[in-house]
């Protein structure tokens, strides 16, 4: 089997672009060599793989019984030739121990998510997943975030049911300390494929008119008061009359350590989330001072990702997209640098929010494109390499599934 060959510095040239395609390769069973891995983050301690990458990648090849080569920390080059379809793992307890504890347990979950999926027994009986390591660390999704948005989407757009729980969070900032979470994931029954779900079609600005925010605090107890009058101020500026859910506060235990999440819900369904994660600078002044910037900061990028019109936000598009071209069927959901950008889809949706790309435009997918962050155009492109069966539309706003079912 000749591996299909990912160029690891292509469009964002990070990390999602090697699980990505190690994830689709484990699903689909095709072998595949990912080069110049994480050359665009070469500044970084050189690129390469790094622990969390390595400990998503060895999962995937236990579970598929593969032949890996170069499965190591800062490795360049990595080849996975799976020998084992998602239906021949037996287990139904699973434990994952990432190999460091700075190493985040949400971006190995991104890789081992989709193969999880579709590993169904005969008994239909659901996987119980148990992650070690960070649930609230830099440039990764928060164990919170993956709760409140990732779940839920999965969940309307797809019809997958995950159910989630955090025994104990590790923290990147700070004293570095290992988390624990737990994923119940119920797979696709043998021998279907994931169902795109019938979605309304939503219309800026109607749809997109904001009824409540969630919020989640994770900072030193002395802050907390403070904080949440700043933030239901600064949310009542943006957003008059909106109701405000304080739906969790927790002591971080350490000056290092402060996280807020917003999630927007709007009345017809819409969700959107925006995080911040700081550590209290040494030579700041005030503390008054901080949790103001910090409010008026995610707030603001809350109203910010709102205006642009799209249907989901610009995290969770990208994350959404492996799924997308899995899946069976017609999806949307865009979001675009702009309301124009965003609603290039509109004349394709029905009113009943049937979607019909008889005459759409379908996008070429030599290279990363459409709209959304440059992690969304690559994921695009990464998953068109691995699925050339998926078709995008308008600029990747409307995805058709090739209807995988694992044999």
């Amino acid at each position: 089997m000749r591996p299909i060959q990912i160029d690891g510095k292509t469009g964002e040239g990070g990390g999602q672009l090697v699980r990505i395609a190690i994830a689709l390769a484990a699903v689909t069973g095709q072998a595949v060599t990912v080069t110049n891995i994480r050359a665009n983050r070469a500044h970084n301690k050189g690129g390469g793989l790094g622990n969390q990458h390595v400990t998503a990648i060895r999962f995937l090849a236990d579970a598929t019984n593969a032949e890996v080569e170069g499965l190591y920390q800062c490795s360049k080059t990595v080849t996975f030739t799976p020998r084992q379809s998602p239906t021949s793992f037996a287990p139904r307890q699973v434990k994952i121990v990432a190999d460091s504890t700075a190493a985040s347990a949400l971006l190995v979950l991104q890789a081992a998510l989709p193969f999880l999926v579709f590993a169904a027994n005969d008994a239909g009986e659901p996987i119980e997943l148990e992650l070690t390591g960070g649930t609230n660390t830099s440039f990764s999704p928060s164990y919170d975030y993956f709760e409140q948005l990732v779940v839920p989407a999965l969940r309307d757009f797809f019809g997958l049911t995950l159910e989630c729980e955090l025994s104990k969070r590790g923290w990147s900032l700070g004293r570095f300390t290992d988390g624990v979470m737990s994923v119940k994931i119920h797979p696709v029954p043998k021998g279907q494929s994931i169902k795109c779900q019938k979605l309304k079609k939503y219309t800026y600005p109607s749809s997109h008119e904001l009824k409540s925010v969630d919020v989640t605090i994770l900072t030193p107890c002395y802050s907390h008061k403070k904080l949440q009058n700043r933030i239901a101020e600064d949310l009542g500026v943006l957003f008059p009359d909106i109701e405000i859910n304080f739906k969790r506060t927790e002591d971080s235990g350490q000056d290092a350590r402060w996280y807020v999440l917003l999630v927007g819900h709007s009345a017809d369904g819409l969700r959107w989330g925006r995080d911040s994660l700081y550590s209290l600078p040494k030579a700041a002044k005030s503390i008054d001072t901080f949790i103001a910037q910090t409010s008026s900061k995610v707030c603001k990028r809350l109203y910010e990702e709102i205006e642009r019109g799209g249907h989901v936000d610009e995290f969770l598009q990208d994350q959404m997209i492996c799924f997308q071209a899995l899946a069976e069927g017609l999806s949307s959901f865009p979001r675009g640098e702009s309301l124009e950008d965003t609603a290039i889809c509109e004349p394709f949706v029905g009113e009943d929010g049937t979607i019909n790309v008889e005459n759409a435009r379908k996008e070429k997918t030599v290279e990363p494109f459409g709209q959304g962050s440059e992690h969304a155009r690559t994921a695009r492109w990464v998953a068109s390499e691995l699925l050339p069966k998926a078709k995008f539309y308008t600029k990747g706003s409307i995805v058709k599934g090739i209807a995988y079912v694992a044999s």
